[in-house]
């Protein structure tokens, strides 16, 4: 990792069965270092997850802290949930800020998405989130950039063509 020119978080599971996982194998420090050096980071479903401060599946776990939030469950804000919990399959990516220079730069706003999750990142700060997708009734956020990390909540290796358009991007582009 310490040699790699970019980063890539996946992951698929429980945010603190995660957290559990990278403590255990001494991956914390590593990853924090990663993105302290400025190299890029691409986080994929609970990889994305893990970026945030804290997560609530399971109980209360702190999370790597790179970007400030929480992840949460559909419904946890008290909004209504009107559809079937986990959400597994296509959504469309709504711009939530500016795609130009992002992993997103090259695919339309409304692309469909491959998802399959029960909980979502609540960044801190709106500013963060690239865009957001609809399910159950609730807008979430689906994909954010902060500094030279991007993640998304969706799985792009799942996405077909938009995803490969997705991970060449964030392959190709410059640190």
């Amino acid at each position: 990792m310490r040699s790699a020119e970019r980063l890539v978080l996946p992951g698929v599971g429980a945010f603190r069965d995660g957290m559990i996982g990278l403590r255990a194998r001494d991956l914390v420090g590593p990853v924090v270092e990663f993105v302290r050096s400025g190299r890029p980071l691409m986080g994929i479903c609970l990889g994305m997850q893990l970026l945030m401060t804290e997560g609530t599946e399971f109980g209360d776990t702190s999370g790597l802290g790179l970007v400030a939030g929480r992840v949460v469950t559909f419904g946890a804000d008290g909004r209504p949930v009107t559809g079937k919990i986990p959400h597994v399959g296509w959504s469309k990516l709504a711009p939530a800020g500016r795609w130009a220079g992002s992993m997103l730069d090259r695919i339309e706003p409304g692309s469909s998405v491959y998802f399959s999750h029960s909980y979502f990142p609540a960044p801190t700060d709106p500013a963060v989130v690239l865009a957001t997708a609809s399910h159950a009734g609730i807008d979430f956020c689906s994909f954010i950039r902060r500094d030279n990390i991007q993640a998304s909540q969706f799985h792009p290796d799942m996405s077909g063509a938009v995803g490969l358009a997705i991970i060449r991007t964030f392959v190709e582009q410059r640190g």
